[in-house]
């Protein structure tokens, strides 16, 4: 009998799935949707962004960036638990719970994909909270993580591309490992030469700035062939073609 490698249904699924989008920043004003851009998923946070948009790393931040996303009704928000401690981690998730609850939004925690951080990922999964770990840089972290039964695994694909990485690697096996649940949500993409390879190659999701999101809503190509077929109808209209 011949081994199925592959089930061609599921696969099919993920193909026809598209990319979903998420924006970048800790800023609610920047929460927004840009004009020609697909419906949000979501946004994802750090504190490195959170402290960018001037907010300590507290969790009356997190609190009210929770309230935010359910006021503009944001499907998820991910937000990352600052410290590596378990007790600190519970308190947090029974506040932030709820909140999420009230707000509307799904909550995603993140987590880095380190293995000094597992007595905090074991806890948050106690509570039922998809999980996604962070700063995924290798082949053994990818592996480790599908271990833990944690739903997203996020590579910074930048960072990847700075060190001298082939960060495509990463992704292809990453993109496998969504075949038995676990997602890919590439994260620090800086072009649209590697968000177009992404959707070609079937990633779940990625991350994007919002200012990448507006600039890639337009395109100096496209405004180039609006203006010649403007052009074109005109000249039409003034010299007819004879038949």
């Amino acid at each position: 009998m011949e081994m199925v490698l592959h089930d061609p249904v599921l696969e099919k699924n993920l193909r026809l799935t598209p990319m979903k989008l998420y924006l970048d920043t800790a800023s609610p004003r920047l929460w927004v949707r840009p004009e020609g851009a697909p419906a949000l998923a979501g946004v994802t946070t750090n504190p490195t962004l959170i402290r960018r948009a001037d907010y300590p790393v507290t969790l009356e931040t997190y609190h009210h960036l929770l309230m935010k996303a359910g006021e503009q009704r944001l499907p998820e928000l991910m937000l990352q638990l600052p410290r590596r401690d378990v007790a600190e981690a519970h308190d947090w998730l029974m506040a932030l719970l709820p909140a999420a609850i009230k707000a509307k939004t799904r909550l995603i925690i993140k987590l880095p994909c380190h293995p000094d951080w597992l007595s905090v990922i074991e806890e948050v999964k106690t509570w039922g909270c998809p999980i996604l770990l962070t700063g995924l840089s290798n082949p053994m972290q990818l592996l480790w993580a599908k271990s833990l039964g944690v739903q997203y695994v996020a590579p910074y694909l930048g960072r990847l591309e700075d060190d001298g990485r082939n960060m495509w690697a990463l992704v292809e096996a990453s993109i496998t490992c969504q075949r038995e649940g676990l997602k890919l949500v590439a994260a620090s993409i800086r072009s649209e030469e590697v968000l177009s390879r992404l959707i070609a190659l079937g990633a779940y999701a990625a991350t994007i700035s919002p200012s990448l999101a507006e600039s890639l809503t337009r395109d100096p190509l496209t405004d180039q062939a609006i203006r010649q077929f403007e052009t074109d109808t005109q000249d039409s209209l003034v010299c007819p073609p004879t038949h």
